[in-house]
């Protein structure tokens, strides 16, 4: 019987290619976006196409009464996963100066909200069935070292570094293992809009990194090879602030 990982924010960018890869490892798929349905369509064709089950769920990761209804009910009427895949955010860029409480607001309660509105839902029934399961967050380079115009975005995503090491210990004794990946620079349509000759300049490996290159990571923390690495967060960054 496959295991089966939910992956939020899979419709599209690094979330989609996280589930393609998986879905290519032999995984079954809970897909997730928030708007684009479509998309997530296009998705749960391509893993159905590898061989494996896909479905969608849609809600706002930051609206915690629908992230609970929708995940409650699917677990009532599908079980347990195996694996949850914390992807979902947004960038909201701006000098904290003049940042709006919009801004702040918007990306602190989807990209660290999520990290509650996500797995608190999930963990018991994990644990309830006995499930060495798999948990990886997505943080990213601005968690670790701070980026001028994104203090939201930084605060969000070191806040998922602390709580993701916090709630490895938890787990622990459970068999559940807790991780963390943070990108560098990732072409993405998170990046599309940068200077890719400038940002080139600052990676020691002169390149930006591919969405594969994550979702390569991410499967490695699924699988049985890696079922005594917990609480650690590693960085796929071609070497930039290493």
């Amino acid at each position: 019987m496959s295991k089966e990982i939910l992956v939020t924010g899979s419709s599209r960018g690094i979330g989609k290619e996280i589930a393609l890869y998986l879905a290519n490892n032999g995984y079954d798929i809970v897909l997730h976006c928030r708007n684009n349905i479509e998309k997530a369509q296009e998705v749960q064709k391509q893993i159905e196409a590898a061989g494996q089950k896909a479905r969608i769920l849609q809600f706002d990761v930051k609206d915690r009464k629908k992230s609970f209804e929708a995940l409650e009910n699917d677990i009532k009427q599908n079980g347990v996963y195996f694996g949850v895949v914390l992807n979902a955010g947004i960038a909201r860029d701006n000098v904290f100066p003049i940042m709006t409480e919009t801004e702040w607001d918007d990306v602190i309660d989807t990209n660290l909200g999520s990290f509650y509105n996500v797995l608190k839902p999930v963990i018991m029934p994990m644990i309830e069935e006995r499930v060495k399961g798999r948990i990886v967050t997505l943080s990213s380079i601005s968690g670790l070292r701070g980026n001028r115009g994104q203090v939201n975005y930084s605060a969000s995503k070191a806040g998922i570094i602390g709580a993701t090491k916090a709630l490895s210990l938890e787990l622990a004794k459970r068999g559940i293992t807790v991780n963390c990946v943070a990108p560098g620079v990732i072409e993405s349509d998170m990046t599309k809009d940068l200077p890719v000759d400038e940002v080139k300049k600052l990676i020691p490996m002169r390149r930006m990194g591919t969405c594969k290159e994550v979702a390569s990571l991410v499967n490695y923390l699924m699988s049985d090879d890696a079922s005594y690495i917990t609480g650690q967060v590693i960085s796929v960054n071609g070497g930039l602030y290493s």
